[in-house]
């Protein structure tokens, strides 16, 4: 058995364990992890029902944890095996066509505000753009060099979306991130090289300079204007 697969098990018998009463079971929710292989499960099913939760992938717990049981402990099934395979096959394509109608829909709403943002941005104080339509501040101009398009740089950095909603943060991490130029998104490379080591930008990022329609799941959706403000900490040579 794969090493994936004893993954899946293990993740799957912490549900049912940790969630019995939901099926019925009457077992007390546990408040401690008294030992090695109770930790294991417990951050199994924690990744798992995260990545449920990602998904968007519902769930109703107690006939999972009697399908779960039932299979276990040898008990008729409610579900012949053909049944069961066709069953989570529609049920696949079905949320993935669910996936897909909300990104469709995500991508227009997202374009259209951003795209209203952006208008109304550029006249705002301090703001310039460029030919690309990369729109950014001089928070603090440095006084080092440039990098080029093949540099690689250190910088600290906090990303946001229009609405406030922070992703992302070097600055929350204790830690600068280090990075080629060129292996960022195009609105970074650009940005980057009108900075100095040293200097501070806050760059607003169109789609098209961002991850255009694909977004970045689960909290960068498709077609996402972007918030920056990045530090140019040093280029590393």
């Amino acid at each position: 058995m794969s090493v994936k697969k004893l993954l899946v098990i293990a993740a799957l018998l912490a549900v049912a364990l940790t969630c019995a009463s939901c099926g019925g079971g009457g077992e007390a929710r546990k408040t401690s992890l008294d030992n090695e292989i109770e930790e294991a499960s417990y951050a199994y099913g924690m990744d798992v029902a995260a990545s449920m939760l990602r998904s968007g992938f519902e769930l109703d717990v107690a006939s999972f944890i009697q399908g779960f049981r039932d299979t276990l402990e040898g008990n008729t099934p409610l579900l012949t095996e053909a049944e069961k395979m066709q069953i989570m096959q529609d049920f696949a394509t079905k949320m993935r066509e669910k996936q897909m109608a909300e990104a469709e829909t995500a991508a227009v709403t997202n374009l259209a505000e951003g795209t209203a943002f952006l208008e109304a941005n550029k006249t705002a104080e301090g703001v310039k753009t460029t030919d690309s339509g990369l729109q950014y501040i001089v928070l603090e101009e440095g006084k080092g060099a440039s990098p080029s398009p093949s540099s690689r740089v250190k910088v600290h950095y906090t990303g946001t979306l229009i609405d406030g909603t922070k992703f992302d943060s070097s600055y929350d991490r204790g830690a600068p991130a280090e990075f080629p130029v060129q292996g960022v998104i195009p609105a970074w490379t650009e940005a980057l090289q009108l900075m100095k080591v040293g200097g501070k930008v806050k760059i607003f990022a169109p789609p098209e300079l961002a991850y255009r329609d694909r977004g970045a799941p689960p909290v960068i959706g498709p077609n996402a204007t972007l918030i920056f403000e990045i530090e140019l900490v040093d280029i590393v040579e």
